[in-house]
């Protein structure tokens, strides 16, 4: 039987064919139940919205506001260049580069376990994503696999062609912070783990030090360049405060870091656990025992990338996911005595800690909620001036309903979360006032909050959609009851 090629990690172009195909049809079935769904998750609707609006000639930071690095919404806006508008366009790039991740995961466990196990460890990288959070269009989805690829480029030291990977690897890097800021603890692990391995090859303190700062130098790179565009066209405050200031002045959630999600990351530290057991227990022996201390030591800055942020959600997690399961591969490799029951176990449980069939429900009820308030908003709203206003609900309200945008600050939780007060240049009940100086034809509200609210901010809203508005619809939608409320007439000032 024909091996691996060492570099690819298959037997032959139909042998590629055949896991990538294997691996797609896996990702379909496991998104299946979001695709196409506008409410599939919430942050992302801010992005595909963004995106959007970039083909129309709007810019991040500047027209409409959030603190994201501009290469996330150009993913977005790629996206739909491509698919179109809808939501179904992200989700399916969103499953390629779940794809992509499942691939780079396969070719990594290959330096420690079979051809069949790898593939194996494909699949879970693929159910432990969408469990994790990514299961429609989050970031982690998109700058995942990026980190599995600078592990590819800087594991091997020793590789002929070392340096010219790692100097990849960093510039890979590079892209990924443009995606999200909070990957910079892995891109920091990544090329330090290239200079020690540099370093003992060649123990020149001079070299490494020119080495380390080109591939400083790479990494900052791409965010240099779209920080020079913004100079040039004379936005640079609006970048520079987006993407740096704002991120330490956001409040930190109340719950803290480290406070929440115990019981959510069960299965990670189940694998990790069992995984570091095996391979001290010799269960399953590693054949390459420094490229085991390279994974646990990548999940060590994994965990830095979700810490990171003062307020740290769920979704975070996905970052730990690749380093995991590699972790865990002693546990999971069949030469072990259980042979390959540890990786069907672990497929099995965590494929059934979706709750598959719950999602399917709960996706269903959550179109036939949006398409009734779709129904209620789109004859009140146009896309010039008679602009919806989402106080708190889907931001994708607005392209589903065709309406226009009353303010650059468009995602909900900007306006009315606490933990944004000081965080967005502009006082909330400033711009909240502004919105309603002019009121909009139709308000959207929800009966219970993602986050901490601003008081002062909710109780003005809330005072003036009982004045001036009424009830006219409302839907379930992810155990949280929408409102919409539409302007009396004699409410609004004549034009």
């Amino acid at each position: 039987m024909k091996s691996s090629d060492p570099q690819t990690g298959f037997r032959s172009r139909a042998d590629a064919v055949s896991v990538v195909l294997l691996l797609t049809v896996c990702a379909l079935v496991i998104r299946l139940p979001f695709l196409g769904d506008a409410n599939a998750d919430i942050d992302e609707q801010l992005y595909s919205l963004i995106g959007n609006a970039m083909l129309d000639g709007k810019l991040p930071f500047v027209d409409l506001w959030d603190r994201k690095p501009v290469g996330l919404f150009l993913l977005y806006a790629l996206a739909h260049a491509i698919g179109g508008p809808s939501p179904l366009a992200y989700q399916l790039f969103a499953t390629g580069f779940a794809v992509l991740g499942a691939m780079l995961t396969r070719h990594l466990a290959l330096t420690l376990v079979d051809r069949t196990v790898a593939m194996g460890a494909g699949v879970l990288y693929l159910i432990l994503m969408a469990l994790y959070g990514p299961h429609s269009g989050q970031t982690e989805i998109f700058h995942v696999p990026a980190m599995l690829a600078m592990a590819i480029l800087v594991r091997d030291p020793s590789h002929p062609h070392a340096i010219r990977r790692a100097l990849a690897a960093m510039l890979i890097g590079g892209l990924a912070l443009q995606i999200k800021y909070t990957v910079v603890p892995q891109c920091a692990f990544f090329g330090l783990w290239a200079l020690w391995g540099q370093y003992g090859r060649d123990r020149s303190l001079v070299r490494l030090a020119r080495l380390g700062a080109a591939f400083a130098a790479l990494g900052l790179l791409p965010t240099a360049l779209v920080g020079l565009s913004y100079l040039a066209i004379g936005e640079w405050d609006a970048f520079w405060f987006a993407n740096f200031v704002s991120f330490f002045d956001r409040l930190p959630s109340p719950a803290g870091r480290f406070s929440a999600h115990w019981l959510y990351q069960l299965p990670l530290v189940a694998l990790a656990g069992l995984g570091a057991y095996a391979a001290l227990r010799r269960m399953g022996i590693p054949t390459d025992r420094r490229t085991y201390a390279f994974y646990a030591a990548w999940l060590l800055a994994s965990l830095a990338t979700v810490f990171l942020p003062s307020t740290v959600y769920a979704y975070y997690y996905a970052a730990l996911v690749p380093a995991t399961i590699l972790l865990a591969l002693p546990f999971l490799d069949r030469r072990g005595p259980l042979r390959l029951a540890p990786m069907l176990a672990a497929i099995a449980i965590c494929f059934s800690l979706l709750y598959y069939g719950t999602r399917v429900d709960a996706t269903q009820r959550s179109r036939a909620g949006m398409a009734q308030l779709v129904a209620t908003i789109s004859p009140l709203v146009d896309d010039r001036t008679r602009c919806l206003w989402v106080f708190d609900g889907p931001t994708a309200l607005y392209r589903e309903t065709g309406s226009c945008l009353p303010t650059r600050f468009i995602y909900p939780d900007h306006l009315n979360n606490a933990l944004e007060r000081d965080a967005l240049g502009i006082r909330q009940i400033d711009e909240v006032r502004r919105i309603l100086s002019r009121p909009p034809p139709v308000i959207v509200t929800a009966d219970i909050p993602f986050t901490t609210q601003n008081e002062e901010v909710k109780a003005l809203v809330m005072q003036t959609v009982t004045r001036d508005y009424e009830r006219r619809s409302h839907a379930r939608i992810h155990a949280r009851t929408i409102s919409v409320w539409v302007l009396r007439d004699g409410s609004a000032e004549t034009d």
